[in-house]
């Protein structure tokens, strides 16, 4: 364990791995992308995290290969939310916005794969709550992680690695999914994405691009030969890819939605979202039992629309509550005192007849 400190003038501190540290670890078990290559890199100090991985794997000669990388992986994860608790001020801002993007970037890794997810989601938060200046540097992170991957699927999943279990995490994959679908439509400069009030309403405005047919004119300028006996296959494939393309941005957008505290002023907001889900997603959505991933896309745009519906419901303004109880009450007192003025009225007609009462 005395490897783990510095020592400085008899005070003994935890010993953190700096970002070329870290990205070294992951090229030496084999990351592929090039973000976590190592040109440029200087040679580091500490030799801690390499050691420590260099034994790991002698420990294990015996253990298959899949389960070794997967025990590596987790000890980097687990060491960094360590150094994460016990120094949670050392590592800078910028320190700590390059060493999420570098753990997401690893996350996607192809060559990463067994990164321990639930590991890497628990590492993340951490680092989260260690950023001094936030939400100053949401924006930043956001712009940074947007641009991870080209691929929505990529994307999608990197929102999945911060869990929807603390304000700031909230905050982010909220916003991040936003910028993310604004992205992918090519409406980064058409919409106020940074203004907290404005996100329901700005996702309301890209819904009404998420139309299927929309989107094959989008991706279809792209991708259709010019050769005709090409054409029927290469549309097969791009009927494939809107539907991919769809299902990852409502999900997403679903992601933006669940992770708002709504309030009852949004309330024409969310109504507003239904309302364009519905008329501009899941009506232009045709199922065929020769295309089963259409009909995934149906379930899922049906099963956001019901959970929108639920927010509605907890959200309405209080002045367009039904309260039964109240109302039932009001109408039967209504009704006593109808009643209550009739028999006074006969009482008055009988008294002016001179008849009994």
């Amino acid at each position: 364990m005395d490897g783990l400190f510095h020592q400085t003038d008899g005070d003994k501190h935890w010993w953190c791995p700096s970002l070329q540290e870290v990205m070294e670890a992951f090229h030496s078990l084999g990351a592929h992308s090039p973000a976590l290559g190592l040109q440029g890199l200087c040679q580091h100090s500490g030799r801690v995290l390499k050691n420590n991985i260099s034994l790991s794997w002698s420990e294990q000669q015996d253990t298959p290969p899949a389960i070794a990388l997967d025990i590596s992986l987790s000890y980097i994860c687990k060491f960094l939310a360590l150094c994460a608790l016990t120094q949670p001020v050392a590592y800078t801002d910028g320190d700590l916005l390059g060493l999420i993007e570098l753990l997401c970037q690893a996350g996607l890794d192809v060559e990463l794969r067994l990164l321990p997810k639930t590991d890497l989601q628990q590492l993340l938060l951490l680092l989260l709550q260690n950023i001094q200046e936030w939400p100053g540097k949401l924006q930043q992170l956001c712009c940074t992680l947007s641009k991870v991957s080209g691929h929505h699927h990529n994307l999608l999943a990197l929102v999945q690695f911060f869990l929807d279990v603390t304000s700031r995490s909230r905050q982010l994959r909220s916003q991040l999914s936003l910028v993310i679908i604004a992205q992918m439509l090519d409406q980064q400069e058409m919409l106020p994405l940074w203004e907290e009030k404005a996100q329901l309403s700005s996702l309301s405005q890209l819904l009404t691009l998420m139309k299927p047919s929309s989107l094959r004119q989008y991706l279809g300028s792209e991708t259709l030969p010019p050769c005709r006996e090409q054409q029927p296959k290469a549309s097969a494939e791009l009927d494939h890819k809107v539907c991919y393309l769809c299902y990852s941005l409502l999900t997403l957008a679903g992601v933006v939605v669940s992770c708002q505290d709504i309030t009852p002023d949004q309330w024409g907001d969310l109504q507003l979202l239904c309302l364009q889900l519905d008329r501009h997603v899941s009506t232009h959505i045709r199922e065929s039992p020769q295309a089963m991933h259409w009909t995934r896309l149906k379930d899922l745009a049906a099963q956001t629309y019901i959970r929108w519906q639920e927010l509605l419901a907890h959200c309405q303004p209080q002045a367009q509550y039904f309260n039964p109880w109240k109302d039932n009450s009001l109408r039967l007192l209504a009704e006593a005192g109808s009643e209550q003025g009739s028999r006074n009225r006969r009482k008055q007609r009988t008294e002016a007849r001179g008849g009994p009462v």
